[in-house]
């Protein structure tokens, strides 16, 4: 196969992407800045070829080009089909069964090209009891436990955005799973089905935390264990201005540095290793943080030890001198968006 793509490891590799909502889309935008060439086609019927994707949806960089195919017709799909022959890759994130009804399935497409990797993302996964059910983000990692796990302990758990199910889980584990085939696919010369549930990504997200419960170091309640903010010293405090700091001084090294910026001595405070000394050890931090505004913490705090940075907007972030140093965030087209990761050395 001719080499394809605009740099990057994965330079030569040629991704098919069915038009999907969150976590198809940002599967194959990191594909794309890794070097891919991705090919979307879209479904909505009578808009023809289009050689550049939409630039309203930040998910939809990197594309080679975008194809509107109507798949309810023989004719979409014997296009979709016909892409699949001279690509790598095909990407889809439809309920089970709606891409066999439809034609374009793992069977149909890997008849045309038996080294094809066939990425299909859900939230429920291809088998199982639920895996007809529709669903969102929430409702995957509601499931899983994860979601019960976030949150003050008196109210209800929040939607932490959709970055756990969607993204971390679904996303990130499809990534995953199409480099993981694609290097297998180098030894035996055949592609693979690949079945990335969300509700197994983030389940696989939550080893650390399964692995405290099960040694008896994880409390089912929130706010009671050391990285839900029930620990005094890994949480977030209000500060004078209404805004906020984060404080992860865990170590004891961190912990000292930060009780030498707060001006308070170990021994004048609870000890922090007693659980039960936690609300009083709150409140105290609390009161303190409350009498300067953030960027007076983050300033006394800068280069020190003591993990505690500023909480920022996502504009905030973008104008960070690090964040910017690094190229985190990015311009392009007038807009502010995420620059592509991870980083890579040039070879040799």
């Amino acid at each position: 196969m001719t080499s394809r793509g605009g740099g990057g490891p994965l330079t030569g590799i040629r991704v098919v992407e069915l038009q999907g909502l969150g976590p198809v889309p940002h599967a194959a935008m990191v594909l794309a800045d890794l070097g891919a060439e991705v090919l979307r086609v879209e479904r909505d019927p009578g808009r023809g070829l289009r050689l550049q994707p939409s630039q309203e949806d930040l998910l939809l960089r990197g594309r080679a080009g975008t194809s509107t195919v109507d798949l309810k017709t023989p004719e979409g799909v014997a296009e979709v089909l016909g892409l699949v022959e001279d690509s790598d890759v095909l990407l889809e994130g439809f309920r089970p069964g709606v891409a066999e009804r439809l034609g374009v399935g793992p069977t149909e497409c890997r008849s045309r090209n038996d080294a094809l990797v066939y990425v299909r993302v859900t939230g429920w996964g291809q088998t199982g009891p639920w895996a007809g059910h529709v669903g969102h983000d929430l409702n995957y990692i509601g499931l899983t436990g994860a979601l019960h796990a976030l949150g003050p302990a008196d109210r209800p758990p929040p939607p932490p955005l959709n970055l756990v199910g969607d993204f971390g889980g679904g996303s990130m584990l499809a990534v995953v799973g199409t480099l993981a085939a694609l290097v297998a696919r180098a030894s035996t010369g055949r592609g693979q089905v690949v079945d990335a549930a969300m509700v197994d990504g983030t389940t696989l997200l939550s080893q650390m935390t399964l692995s405290m419960l099960g040694g008896g170091l994880w409390d089912l309640r929130r706010e009671s264990n050391l990285l839900d903010g029930g620990a005094p010293f890994y949480r977030t405090y209000t500060c004078a201005d209404g805004r906020f700091v984060a404080v992860a001084a865990i170590e004891e090294a961190f912990w000292a540095a930060l009780l030498e910026g707060l001006g308070r001595a170990v021994e004048a405070l609870p000890d922090r290793q007693d659980r039960r000394s936690w609300p009083r050890l709150h409140h105290e931090l609390e009161t303190i943080f409350a009498t300067r505004d953030r960027d007076d913490w983050a300033t006394l705090f800068e280069g020190t030890d003591a993990c505690v940075t500023p909480v920022l907007t996502f504009s905030e972030a973008a104008d960070h001198p690090h964040l910017r140093a690094r190229g985190t965030y990015e311009e392009r087209d007038g807009r502010v968006q995420a620059g592509p990761a991870p980083r890579f050395t040039p070879p040799g």
